[in-house]
């Protein structure tokens, strides 16, 4: 194999020729041209990015940065509305996170992000890799990046192996072999887009990849079978019930979510604990004849999958609800659930539920 210099020479030489564009990245000519990225849309962009496609993505960003094109803009919004614009996208403590970071640098660091990783670790929802990648991408400093693509670019290159999770430290220590001190911030877009467009999981275009002669699983044979991954233990189904009450007025009774747990902050329809063990309680949140659908809304968290059975009611304009408040229906809008919810509502429209997004090679 060529010594490190020469690898991350010919895969800026690629990257520059065959560079993704996208919504949140200062290309490689534009970067030459003295362009510099925007820390807050590299770090927006990488809190999405994270677990979710590219695909997925770029409307999610294209609407944010239009409403919030600043961070000091977005450190000001409603909880509520930033919640309602992150609808959809998944794992919503992100957007919590993502509100809660937002302002800290509006408080804390004059609406500026800093130029240290130090400093951005210690921000409100920023981990190790994010940390890297804003470090890295925007400041140009030379952090080592390195998500799903970066893995399984890294156990090719070097024939590793040992399955992940537990090979991932020595997959990091690999690349950051490879992270030069110029341009690292190019060179960790261009692992990434060389895993994402030439080594990719299935069917990896190696004639093109701009190290063909170096990659030892290639020699060997092996790429296919690369990186090897602990097998996942199946995940356990959990049940539940989504009430989805209509006032004669049109108005929807809906409610908060509490901040911490799954879809914390997020509207949706009240509802029954989730149980995995014993059948879901029935507890309507308000006084009715209640009436259970034929079908049922699935979804897929992180650790297991949810069935919903969905109960519908039309109640007067008297009727007190125990949980919830009712919500007039020039101001409800079906985009503004968390997925699993509009699944449930799509399911009383006589709709096809909603798809959530896919997730990505990096999770």
């Amino acid at each position: 194999m060529r010594d490190p210099e020469t690898l991350t020479a010919d895969l800026l030489a690629w990257y520059d020729h065959n560079a993704r564009t996208m919504p949140w990245r200062t290309g490689p000519k534009a970067r030459a041209k003295g362009v510099k990225p925007d820390p807050y849309r590299v770090w927006l962009s990488e809190v999405m990015l994270q677990q979710t496609t590219v695909a997925a993505v770029r409307d999610y960003f294209t609407r944010f940065t239009t409403r919030w094109p600043t961070v000091t803009a977005l450190a000001k919004a409603q909880d509520a509305e930033v919640m309602a614009e992150w609808a959809g996208l998944g794992y919503y403590a992100r957007a919590r996170n993502l509100l809660k970071c937002a302002r800290a640098v509006a408080a804390d660091h004059d609406g500026q992000f800093p130029a240290d990783h130090a400093q951005l670790l210690a921000l409100p929802g920023i981990g190790p890799y994010t940390a890297a990648a804003v470090s890295a991408i925007a400041f140009d400093l030379p952090e080592t990046v390195v998500d799903g693509n970066v893995e399984r670019v890294m156990a090719r290159l070097h024939d590793i192996h040992t399955p992940l999770p537990r090979a991932k430290p020595d997959l990091t220590a690999l690349a950051a072999a490879l992270t030069p001190p110029e341009r690292p911030g190019d060179h960790a877009q261009a692992v990434m887009d060389l895993g994402a467009t030439i080594c990719t999981p299935r069917n990896p275009a190696c004639g093109l990849c701009p190290w063909r002669p170096d990659c030892q699983a290639r020699l060997n044979g092996t790429a296919a079978q690369l990186p090897k991954k602990t097998p996942k233990k199946p995940k356990p189904i959990r049940q539940g019930i989504a009430y989805i009450a209509r006032r004669v007025d049109g108005a929807f009774l809906l409610e908060t979510r509490p901040d911490k747990g799954l879809l914390g902050g997020m509207l949706g329809w009240p509802g029954s604990d989730w149980t995995e063990a014993e059948a879901p309680r029935d507890s309507p949140p308000i006084r009715a004849e209640w009436k259970r659908l034929d079908a049922e809304a699935r979804h897929t968290f992180t650790h297991f999958h949810l069935r919903l059975a969905v109960k519908t009611a039309l109640v007067p304009m008297d009727r007190i609800p125990t949980a919830g408040t009712f919500l007039a229906p020039e101001d409800f809008r079906p985009s503004d659930l968390p997925t699993v919810m509009r699944k449930a509502f799509d399911l009383t429209q006589g709709q096809s539920p909603a798809k959530s997004p896919k997730t990505a090679a990096k999770t």
